[in-house]
């Protein structure tokens, strides 16, 4: 319409300065205008892209690194209380069918140990742990039998099944040696023991329970074999001691904690 009214004015008369600067002002503001109407609050202008960044939550350290590790030494001290009476468990081994005396023993062992761990926390999944090996003196109390008393020293290792922070670890050792029993058959007491040197072997399971790199406490079950090894035949039988029971121990680091980077 303003163009209209422009050209019907310009037939009429020229254009002058003041009326074309006036005429361009209208069109801008119309302009101005028609823009600030489309951009309503119903139609917002489309918001700018985001970039999500994803950030990995750290690993939290294992505590465990402190207390199963290379060259680590501890001193253990255990003690069990085996009542159950079994046949060899190696009987097929050396041809024998699993018979029993009827001679009972219930064995009390009391076991000091060095404990030498040689190895870092490693292996795969559940089998993720360590090894320690063992070097104890015992004496074994025997409050039921002929025999009274076994002093013995042992050696060997346990594996220790270590997973990431967990404070309760999981175990298997196996230990033998040789040692010394007040023998009662040379004195003429039926299916006891046919010499004082004797050997013995012992095999068991559990757990321990960490409180801090330094103390620990742990409980099983340990299966324990005396025997002379057959030395004391044909003069006397080698009938040997087979039973088994619950074990419980405590293990206190030896010297300083270790000292490592964080994980």
């Amino acid at each position: 319409m303003l163009a209209f009214i422009f050209l019907e004015d310009q037939k009429q008369k020229p254009m002058s300065a003041r009326r074309l600067i006036l005429f361009a002002l209208i069109a801008a503001s119309v302009f101005f205008a028609s823009q600030s109407i489309a951009q309503t609050p119903d139609s917002p202008p489309p918001p700018a892209p985001t970039v999500q960044i994803s950030k990995k939550r750290p690993e939290k350290p294992d505590f465990n690194r402190d207390i199963y590790y290379k060259n680590k030494w501890e001193f253990s001290l255990e003690t069990g209380y085996h009542p159950i009476n079994i046949p060899w468990i190696y009987d097929f081994a050396v041809g024998d069918s699993y018979n029993m005396t009827p001679l009972k023993y219930t064995l009390v062992p009391v076991i000091a140990s060095l404990r030498w761990h040689v190895n870092d926390i490693g292996g795969p999944w559940i089998f993720r742990g360590n090894f320690d090996f063992t070097f104890s003196g015992s004496v074994t109390f025997i409050p039921r039998g002929p025999e009274t008393r076994y002093f013995v020293f042992i050696y060997g290792i346990r594996r220790n099944f270590v997973h990431r922070n967990w404070r309760i670890a999981p175990y298997f050792d196996q230990r033998g040696g040789i040692g010394n029993i007040d023998a009662k058959e040379p004195l003429g007491v039926e299916f006891a023991q046919g010499q004082d040197m004797t050997f013995t072997y012992n095999i068991g399971a559990g757990a321990r329970y960490n409180f801090n790199p330094r103390y620990s406490i742990s409980a099983g079950i340990n299966y324990m074999h005396i025997s002379n090894g057959y030395l004391s035949e044909p003069k006397y039988i080698n009938y040997g001691i087979n039973v088994y029971g619950p074990m419980f121990g405590i293990d206190v680091r030896l010297g300083k904690p270790r000292h490592r980077a964080s994980e």
